[in-house]
């Protein structure tokens, strides 16, 4: 999976378009997913900060987890 086909699926799933960033940022209360440099991050992001901070190798394995994020946090 890809960012793009992960933001599709996002909205099929009607998760709102404030809870994510697909493009990192500090986004205020939202789960983002981005690229830093060679590594792939997934975290959250309030008050300007990053926090659960994960790093994966391939878009893939960041994208698989932050679904599975998103699916546990609005139980979709």
């Amino acid at each position: 999976m890809i960012v793009k086909e992960l933001e599709r699926l996002l909205i099929d799933m009607n998760i709102p378009s404030h809870a994510y960033s697909v493009s990192g940022g500090l986004p205020n209360e939202a789960f983002c997913i981005g690229q830093s440099g060679d590594v792939w991050e997934t975290y959250y992001s309030e008050r300007g900060s990053k926090t659960s901070i994960r790093e994966f190798g391939s878009e893939s394995e960041a994208c698989e987890y932050f679904l599975k994020c998103i699916k546990r946090t609005f139980k979709k």
